[in-house]
Formats: C-alpha cells, sequence, structure tokens
C-alpha cells in the first residue's frame, strides 16, 4: 500500500517533505506542542481551511497526555467543587467522542461507587451522580443503579465487606490517550496540516513588536529553519513558562505541575468486574481496567524538577499500595506491580499552594501581537481548548476565519468502525486471526485495521506476535513507523503500544525484536539498533532506580541520568520560580 492510498501518513519521507515545507511556507498557525491540546489546535485550525504547521520538540504524546489515568471522564469529584460547567462541557466532550468523534478509541467503562456511610451518603452520592448523568445529555451508557452491600459485593468480591455499606454503579469511559493523542494529530495531517516531531522551537521570529514565526531545530539531526506564521499557537502544556520565557516578556498566566502517579498490577491480583473510585483523605483514587491489568492512582503533589522526565518515588507508590490495601480483601504488595508512571498536570498557578485545588479550567490569552498561549484544562475537553485557541488566534489574521467545526470531524479510523465491529469474525478468517485479535486492533485503529495488516500480505510473519509482548503484532510495530510518526524504539514500547507498562520486564525483553523490525523503515545499520536497545534499556534501569527513592530530587537525578534519545534536544530555558 503506498502513502497515497493511506490515511494521514506519518512516513520517514513525509517528514523530510515537511521539514521542506516548515522552512519554505508561510503558515497561518504554527502549533506548539504535540499533546492533545496542540494536535486539537492544529486540527481545529486545518478544519477550518487555516493552513497549519504543528512542531513538537520530542514525540506525539511524549508528556501529559500519554500519562493520564486513561479515562475521557466528565471529572465527577469537580462537582463537589461546584464546577457544573466544567463537568457539563466535559460530558458533552466525553458523549460525542464516544457516540462520533472517536468510538473505537473512547469505550464505555463501568464503575462501582462503594458507599461507606450509611445514612446521608447515598442520597448525597445519588444527587451528585444524578447530574452526572444528565449534565452532558449522555445518550451512550446506562444511567445509575443502586446497590446493597451484597450486590457491590456481587460486582467487586475483591473489595473488604466492612468498608463499604453499598454502591452506586455508574459509567464513565476508558482511552488510551496517547493513541488517541497520536490519531488527532493524523487527523490534523489528513486536513492539510504539517505535523512534525523531534522538531524543537528554540526562538520566535519579530518584526517590529509582533511575532511572525518561530527558528525550529531538528532534535534528530540539529538542523535549524525558520518558520514564518499569521499567528502562533503556545499550548506546550507544563512547557508553557519556558516557552514563553524563550519568546520574551510576561505570560498573562502560569502554569504549575503537579505530579500522579498510577501503579499497574495483572487484572487477577483484585477481583471485580467493574472498575472502582475510591475516596482518600486528599481525592480519590481509581482503580482502572486496562486489558489484563489494572491501572491504580493518582497522586497529586507539586513538581519543580525534570519536566519531560517525572520520577515515581517509593512515597508515591507506598501512598497508593496504603489506600488501596486500605479497601481491597487481598493487600498488594510492591512485587504485583508490574508498572508505574509518572506525568504532569499543567494547572493553572493560583492563590492556593495545593495543587489539587489550583483550577482545571482552562485559560487562553494573547500574550503578545501574533503569539497566543493555552493551558490547564482537562484531557477530555481538549477539543474546546483547541477551539478557544484558534478563535483567539483568528483574531491576529489579516483574513476572514470559519467557525470550529471539528464537532463534526470524526477522527481516522472511526468511519466505518460500526461495521467492521460486526464483521470481525469475516476480518479474521481472511488474515487468518483469532476474532479476539481483530477486537483488540480494531480498538487500537478502527477501520485503518486494513492499512496496519497490509504489510502482511508480502510477509506473512508480521501477523505473529511480538515474544515477550504477545498481545501486539510485529506488523502493529511496522505501521507505527511506516504511518504513525514514531522515530525511536521508545516512541513504538512507550507509546505506539503500552509494552512499556503493561509488561514486567517494561519492554526490555523484547526490545531487540522491535528495533530490528523498526530498522529498515527508519535505515538503521547495526550501531544504530543496538544503540537504540542501549538508550532504551538505561531509560527503564533509571526509571525503576529511580522508583525505589523516597525523595523527589534523588529520584529526579536517577531519572534525568539516562540519556535521551533525540540526542539534540535542547536544555530548556530557566525560568524563575513561582
Amino acid at each position: 500500500m503506498s502513502d497515497q492510498t493511506r490515511t494521514a501518513v506519518l512516513s520517514p519521507a513525509a517528514r523530510e517533505t515537511s521539514w521542506e515545507r516548515l522552512g519554505s511556507e508561510r503558515f497561518d498557525v504554527v502549533v506548539i506542542g504535540g499533546g492533545v491540546v496542540g494536535a486539537g489546535a492544529a486540527l481545529d485550525a486545518a478544519t477550518r481551511g487555516l493552513t497549519v504547521a504543528l512542531v513538537e520538540a520530542r514525540d506525539l504524546a511524549s508528556g501529559t497526555s500519554s500519562r493520564s489515568s486513561k479515562m475521557f471522564h466528565g471529572g465527577l469529584r469537580y462537582l463537589e467543587q461546584l464546577e457544573f460547567g466544567l463537568v457539563r462541557e466535559a460530558l458533552h466532550e466525553r458523549e460525542l467522542s464516544m457516540s462520533t468523534l472517536a468510538p473505537h478509541l473512547v469505550k464505555p467503562l463501568k464503575f462501582l461507587y462503594p458507599l461507606t456511610h450509611r445514612v446521608w451518603e447515598r442520597p448525597y452520592v445519588a444527587a451528585g451522580i444524578f447530574l452526572y448523568d444528565t449534565l452532558g445529555g449522555a445518550k451512550s451508557v446506562p444511567r445509575q443503579k443502586h446497590l446493597s452491600r451484597a450486590g457491590a459485593l456481587r460486582m467487586s468480591p475483591g473489595l473488604k465487606r466492612d468498608v463499604l455499606t453499598g454502591g452506586v454503579r455508574y459509567y464513565d469511559t476508558l482511552v488510551d490517550d496517547a493513541r488517541h493523542t497520536m490519531t488527532v494529530a493524523r487527523t490534523a495531517a489528513h486536513y492539510g496540516a504539517v505535523v512534525r516531531t523531534s522538531t524543537q522551537v528554540v526562538g520566535f521570529v519579530k518584526e517590529a513588536d509582533r511575532i511572525t514565526g518561530v527558528t525550529v531545530r531538528d532534535s534528530e539531526d540539529g538542523r535549524e529553519t525558520t518558520v514564518q506564521a499569521g499567528v502562533v499557537i503556545n499550548a506546550s502544556g507544563v512547557w508553557t513558562d519556558e516557552v514563553q520565557s524563550i519568546a520574551g516578556g510576561k505570560g498573562k498566566f502560569r502554569v504549575r505541575a503537579s505530579k500522579g502517579v498510577h501503579l499497574v498490577v495483572g487484572r487477577d491480583k483484585i477481583n471485580s468486574d467493574a472498575a472502582m473510585i475510591l475516596r482518600t483523605e486528599k481525592s480519590v483514587l481509581f482503580i482502572i481496567p486496562w486489558g489484563k491489568h489494572w491501572i491504580i492512582g493518582t497522586t497529586d503533589t507539586d513538581w519543580a524538577l525534570d519536566l519531560a522526565h517525572p520520577a515515581a518515588t517509593k512515597a508515591d507508590i507506598d501512598y497508593i499500595l496504603t489506600h488501596v490495601n486500605a479497601a481491597v480483601a487481598i493487600p498488594l504488595t510492591p512485587a504485583d506491580i508490574e508498572g508505574v508512571y509518572a506525568g504532569l498536570r499543567p494547572l493553572l498557578a493560583g492563590e492556593s499552594e495545593e495543587t489539587s485545588k489550583l483550577s482545571r479550567e482552562h485559560a487562553v490569552a494573547r500574550v503578545a501581537p501574533g503569539l497566543v498561549a493555552i493551558a490547564g484544562g482537562k484531557y477530555t475537553t481538549y477539543r474546546v481548548m483547541g477551539a478557544d485557541a484558534v478563535d483567539e488566534a483568528a483574531k491576529d489574521l489579516p483574513i476572514r476565519v470559519a467557525g470550529s467545526v471539528t464537532e463534526k470531524v470524526p477522527l481516522v479510523g472511526a468511519d466505518g468502525y460500526f461495521a467492521l465491529v460486526n464483521q470481525a469474525d469475516q476480518v479474521a478468517e481472511t488474515y487468518g486471526l483469532p476474532p479476539h485479535r481483530v477486537t483488540h486492533l480494531l480498538d487500537r485503529y478502527g477501520s485503518l485495521l486494513h492499512e496496519v495488516l497490509a504489510a502482511s500480505q508480502d510477509r506473512p510473519e508480521l501477523l505473529r506476535p511480538l515474544g515477550g509482548a504477545e498481545d501486539y503484532l510485529a506488523a502493529e510495530v511496522v505501521y507505527a513507523v511506516e504511518a504513525e510518526g514514531a522515530l525511536h524504539l521508545e516512541d513504538v514500547l512507550a507509546r505506539r503500544t503500552r509494552i512499556s507498562i503493561e509488561y514486567a520486564h517494561r519492554g526490555v525483553d523484547c526490545a531487540q525484536q522491535v528495533a530490528d523490525l523498526m530498522a529498515p523503515v527508519l535505515g538503521w545499520d547495526e550501531a544504530t539498533i543496538a544503540r537504540e536497545v542501549e538508550l532504551y534499556n538505561a531509560r527503564v534501569k533509571a526509571e525503576k532506580e529511580s522508583q525505589a527513592e523516597l525523595t523527589d530530587g534523588s529520584a529526579d537525578a536517577l531519572r534525568a541520568a539516562a540519556p535521551e534519545a533525540r540526542a539534540e534536544i535542547l536544555e530548556p530555558v530557566p525560568v524563575p520560580a513561582h
């Protein structure tokens, strides 16, 4: 299958073409940041008919957007903070993605809310979940159902009997955040945006007092070029202040990073048919089903160290284990942990020093003529954030800009997905795969499934599972490089697949095989293959060692010691403390 017949290919060849276009064309909008908000802004601008370039210093979703709780949720707990507008907006976006925009990626998720107090809690929780069920116009998930203690324990037998008096079943949604973000970016490319990873903004171009473009550096080989723009959108998340400091002057708001840590354990470690939400003294703890695993989190602590590689500590891990073990019948131990990941929330800095009380609302500001910044918000509201950023950016363009249409634009892979679900058995027979394998592929690629498997017609060995990571086919690795923009081993093991958190070896056992599959597409020689494997193994070693440390400082020092796969990344400009 040629690049011309594929959908929005982010291939090595397209990458070189994109570099030439960045240096030779003038774009209406340049978006900085390949997280979900940057990808959403690029898609929004492109579907309004604007010329768009999206540049990302590392990989798509390499920051916050691959390290969430894996839920496309409305924020049930924000009802207690009376943030009805935020919850309504998020629930509307949840329904839209589940039904229209990304049904292949955003899935209904059954939850149990355990009740722990006898008289007042049930009506209180019922009222909150009633609002949750109705605020966003949900049509794709059932409404709440009340359960006795016995009913709750039938749904989640792994809970301690004495920690609950009953329960409420409700629904939210599950999403592979990294795949979703990458798919938003590919959809932007499908509608004409230039999308280029490993492309770091190192300077801004100014004419008089106006920003008219950016200087970018290729993080792979150090080349630099200037990109001309009508307006620049800074959607760099926790790097917002750093990017603003490169542009000069003060921003209209500041961003603080809050660290959230999640643990991944085997599905057999907790006996439950539903996800669970547990209250803690500070916030809530989610126990989320994830294939053959549970994801448990999260923490919420201030972070002022390395933004690219936040480190989980033993203290973070112990905090989560302590709280989950207060509720489950069979305690989890450190030996049960198969994966750990830490992400940073980009919170709008307020007067409160407690990160959990900083705003989850987003803010958009024109920080200088030709420069718009957007920050804050929730993963779920990425589409609204992207539209708001482009609305503000449009004021700097001398042309009439159409309104946002992304509410009506399904992501690539959505069109035809439901039909393929009904045809899964026939598709499985066509490729000689088990039906469960086709279902897994459909939930990752949607109707792009045939593109993923096309190479297997000439190379049937690509239909074999990876050694040591049997949930994934060799074909998925090849497709990640040929069409999804993966440039390094880490990109495939941590984001195009989730091998780095789903297997106790964290990707080390299959690193060589994956690198060998990537090599022909990327033109790697034996030395480059060996270097990629060595770099990935060093990353895993550093992460494991950092997770034995008690403090953020010592954990950060160990994690930061692992070298970057992207050798030409420049150190960010220091930003004064908030």
